[in-house]
């Protein structure tokens, strides 16, 4: 049984961290680039930053509220359960980016790319997509909103419950 954990341990050190990297947050929150990086639970909460690439990068569960993240570049990133309350992305692109249960209530997404992005149990209660590009209707259905809400033409999105 001693030699099944030992096992058990040695196999469970030689796996990746999956917690936040400090320094690659750090970078993030000085304005810098950091693609693919592992965000998980940033802070960047009031951040006022432009053209950051944070294509593929890790930030499930970061708080991004009440900032401003104008052309950011968030293709493919796993933004799962992040808080985006009253944030402003205008011009960035989420093309393939996991945005399931993220709060994105009260955010500004002008002009910003959602081509393949899963907005599954998102709220985007009170949120402006309306001049979001590449946004399908099947995508919205997986969300959740309010009357408040503002959609391209024709698009409409489930009441939160």
């Amino acid at each position: 049984m001693k030699q099944f954990a030992l096992i058990i341990a040695s196999f469970a050190l030689s796996l990746p961290a999956l917690a936040q990297d400090a320094g690659e947050i750090a970078r993030v929150q000085a304005g810098q680039s950091c693609k693919g990086c592992n965000l998980f639970q940033a802070d960047l909460a009031y951040l006022d930053a432009k053209d950051i690439d944070v294509s593929g990068a890790r930030l499930r569960q970061s708080d991004m509220q009440l900032a401003t993240f104008d052309n950011w570049n968030l293709s493919g990133a796993n933004i799962s359960v992040a808080n985006l309350f009253g944030a402003r992305f205008n011009k960035s692109n989420f093309s393939n980016a996991n945005l399931q249960r993220a709060t994105m209530v009260g955010a500004y997404f002008g002009s910003s790319q959602f081509n393949g992005a899963d907005l599954t149990a998102a709220n985007i209660s009170g949120a402006d997509l309306s001049i979001a590009r590449g946004l399908v209707q099947s995508q919205l259905d997986r969300a959740c909103g309010d009357n408040s809400t503002m959609l391209p033409k024709g698009m409409t999105v489930p009441l939160c419950q």
